[in-house]
């Protein structure tokens, strides 16, 4: 076939293709039109999933009537203007494509007042074959009506879902926006029944609010606010304790300069700050905001705007990073509410099982006999902190300085039973120990130099000329974190040292890891990762195990030390170490009050 220019229809209806994949991403486009235009409330009005009709209403500061045409044609924007625009967009769209292309596979109608204008024009679109403009009265701000989505395009509406699919990724969308443009309100309605409506969220209290009616109540229990700044970033937000954790990444939202993103590099510093504290497979939950100066950040990277590319790439990481394990670090029991609900049947009564509770102060049960474990030494330093406990009387002492209270029994000699102001407590001994066992642990090899175990034969390996280029510029690093390794060749490297705390483990996949995440995010957790394993290990194999009987005193210091000690939340695993019952809580198990 000869070489021809494509017409202008084929164009757009190609573009289309790359950003106008379901309706979802046509409401996405108008959504972002709106904010950018600076609009206090959007109402969005959906028919069929929004393949029968997507109708965008807000009261920005709407279009003239002789840039009507102008909006609907493909590179025209008002967002930016020339190329230093182009490095610092503060705008979430800034193309110009998106209403040609969704005016290409369907019926448009834009319609639109200013606050010069004394009344509304409208300008229709079928199909990419354009209408003249008409008069149409319109209260400030803009109205886009988009019908027959795709009608045009047969083959690519065979692959829409069902309404109710479709109209779950619009509803998911416009909780997305939500969470990022407080200042606006959104309402949704589907079918004609109104299903979101959120109003403008300016205070501490109302952003809570809202982050609760998108995310739920038990999120934002189970959360905790932050706000941290330095080097020119910014981060704020809510993060979901580890034991709020979930089974898909379904409540994750991060948003950079208010634009939400799903970054490979955002996604590993979140990911790597809850290691540790997350247990196997699941989800941390998050609503996070990362503010940086536009010229930072390119946000040119991806044709839906999903992903972004940041100009210091390790500064951005290391500060998500720090910030956030910091966060949960410090979190203490103070500060976290852990409720379990009683269970209740059908008929709305509690679920009871005769004879499964036994509160045991002495003695022990053939049940647990096996599982009896000898922690004499990790011991020692409780029974000489408790003889000097002893003499103080716990009723003497003020509940609200302790969150978790004071003991009062041993449970099959697994579980301290604790009495705090809030009503009473359930902590697993062994997951609580093993954490504070292995938080020691930690701080020990940080506070030492890092031991360093030659090999007696150095270990070659092969690898591609850019992994041995990289070896060869971060000789520096690679140091920091106890490996020795030499450039050997164009494609060759050689291990000679290692952490000595490592010398078991397979070296050379170890290595190979190291080097990958380096090209990928210009640093490497492995090694750390690798020794905290086995030291968390070491932590198991050393805490108190199932049965062993602890005194009053011995509990309470237990209990002072989970209050010290960070993630104590959690074991080093990922469980939960503790439960709180409230008073509320244990009428209703047990009726009161009816």
């Amino acid at each position: 076939m000869p070489i021809r220019e494509l017409s202008p229809h084929l164009i757009n209806q190609i573009a289309a293709g790359e950003v106008i994949e379901r309706p979802a991403s046509v409401v996405k486009e108008l959504l972002e039109n709106s904010l950018d235009a600076g609009a206090r409330t959007i109402w969005l009005d959906l028919e069929q999933g929004g393949v029968k009709r997507i109708r965008v209403r807000d009261d920005g500061t709407g279009i003239p009537k002789d840039e009507l045409k102008l909006a609907l044609s493909r590179h025209a924007t008002s967002k930016i203007n020339t190329l230093d625009d182009l490095e610092q967009v503060r705008s979430l769209g800034f193309r110009g494509e998106a209403l040609p292309s969704i005016a290409s596979v369907s019926r448009l109608q834009l319609t639109s007042t200013t606050a010069e204008n004394g009344s509304g024009w409208r300008y229709e679109v079928n199909g990419g074959e354009s209408g003249g403009i008409q008069p149409h009265p319109h209260p400030q701000g803009t109205t886009i009506e988009v019908t027959d989505l795709f009608y045009n395009v047969p083959a690519r509406r065979k692959f829409l879902r069902t309404e109710r699919t479709e109209y779950s990724h619009i509803e998911q969308l416009v909780r997305r926006l939500a969470l990022s443009h407080f200042d606006t309100a959104f309402e949704l309605r589907h079918n004609q029944k109104q299903n979101i409506r959120l109003q403008t969220a300016e205070s501490s209290e109302a952003m809570t609010q809202r982050v609760s009616d998108v995310c739920g109540k038990a999120f934002v229990e189970q959360s905790i606010f932050f706000d941290e700044s330095r080097a020119g970033l910014r981060l704020w937000g809510w993060i979901g304790l580890p034991t709020f954790s979930r089974s898909q990444a379904d409540m994750q939202y991060f948003y950079v300069n208010g634009r939400a993103v799903r970054d490979k590099l955002v996604i590993h510093a979140v990911r790597q700050a809850y290691q540790d504290v997350l247990y196997h497979g699941r989800q941390p939950a998050y609503v996070v905001n990362l503010e940086l100066d536009p010229k930072l950040v390119d946000v040119n990277a991806h044709p839906a705007k999903t992903e972004v590319r940041f100009r210091e790439t390790r500064l951005v990481h290391d500060f998500i990073f720090r910030t956030l394990q910091h966060v949960i670090a410090a979190a203490r029991p103070s500060e976290q509410v852990q409720q379990v609900e009683p269970q209740l049947d059908q008929n709305r009564q509690p679920v009871f099982e005769q004879g499964s509770i036994k509160l045991q102060t002495s003695g022990y049960s053939p049940r647990y006999a096996s599982s009896m474990g000898s922690v004499n030494e990790q011991l020692a330093g409780y029974a000489a902190m408790a003889d000097a406990a002893a003499s103080i009387s716990s009723a003497q002492e003020d509940e609200q300085s302790h969150p978790l209270g004071f003991a009062i029994a041993q449970l099959h000699g697994i579980y301290i039973l604790a009495q705090n102001e809030a009503g009473l407590v359930l902590v697993d001994m062994h997951a609580a120990h093993e954490r504070i066992t292995y938080e020691r642990l930690k701080t020990g090899y940080d506070a030492a130099d890092l031991k360093v175990q030659p090999l007696l034969v150095p270990l070659q390996l092969n690898v591609s000329a850019q992994e041995a280029d990289l070896v060869e510029q971060e000789q520096t690093l690679l140091k920091e974190i106890g490996l020795q390794l030499d450039r050997s060749g164009p494609d060759k490297i050689t291990l000679r040292a290692l952490p000595a705390i490592l010398k078991k483990d397979n070296a050379e996949t170890l290595v190979r890891d190291v080097i990958a995440d380096c090209v990928a995010h210009g640093e490497s957790a492995r090694i750390k990762e690798a020794m905290n394993e086995i030291l968390s290990t070491m932590a198991c194999h050393g805490s108190v195990r199932a049965n062993r009987l602890l005194t009053i005193p011995e509990m309470n210091t237990l209990l002072r030390d989970m209050e010290r000690t960070e993630r104590s939340g959690q074991c080093n695993h990922g469980r939960p170490t503790w439960v709180q019952l409230s008073i509320d809580q244990l009428d209703k198990l047990f009726l009161r009050g009816r």
